[in-house]
């Protein structure tokens, strides 16, 4: 099997719209159903269901209270252009921060999350992110362990990186395999 993976010359918000085209040309191509798209203030997940309508697509944003008690950085009117055109959005804990930035923010230590975030750094912020909200997906039962889904993510705003993989729940996480990569960033 031959596939294709695009290297964009900078991380970014201005790889969103090809990182998007990217990821709808191989689902088509593999008949992959579903995609799971990060996003933060909701801009990226607005653009992802538009541009991937007719298939299965799973926003996930980061929990309530991460950057302030009480607060959502996803906003209201995305949220309601997200869900009015099918989106569904999945709003959780990080994997890899929870108890370990509790830890790392009260006792200045830094544990096994931070570890496994700092590791999938190294190919890319965008390739952390991807392993991260597939497992937070599949523990939230929004997706099925045994099934392949495309997982988009990026660097700061916007996406720049996609692949293909198939989730496992947190638990399993170092049974979790990278199939594909679509296109990231060349660092």
């Amino acid at each position: 099997m031959e596939s294709r993976t695009v290297y964009f010359e900078s991380p970014g918000a201005e790889n969103t719209d090809a990182t998007l085209g990217i990821a709808r040309k191989r689902a088509e191509e593999l008949g992959i159903k579903t995609v799971l798209v990060a996003s933060t203030k909701g801009d990226t997940a607005v653009r992802a269901v538009e541009s991937l309508s007719g298939l299965r697509v799973i926003i996930v944003t980061h929990s309530t209270g991460f950057r302030a008690p009480d607060t959502q950085s996803f906003t209201e009117e995305n949220r309601a252009l997200v869900e009015s055109k099918g989106g569904i959005l999945l709003t959780t804990t990080h994997l890899f921060a929870g108890l370990s930035r509790a830890m790392r923010n009260k006792f200045s230590t830094y544990i096994i999350g931070d570890v496994v975030a700092s590791t999938l750094r190294i190919l890319g912020e965008g390739m952390k992110v991807v392993c991260e909200i597939s497992t937070m997906a599949a523990d939230s039962g929004l997706v099925r362990t045994d099934e392949e889904v495309i997982a988009i993510a990026g660097t700061g705003r916007g996406a720049d990186t996609a692949v293909v993989l198939k989730p496992v729940n947190s638990q399993n996480f170092f049974e979790l395999k990278v199939k594909e990569v679509l296109c990231k960033p060349r660092l």
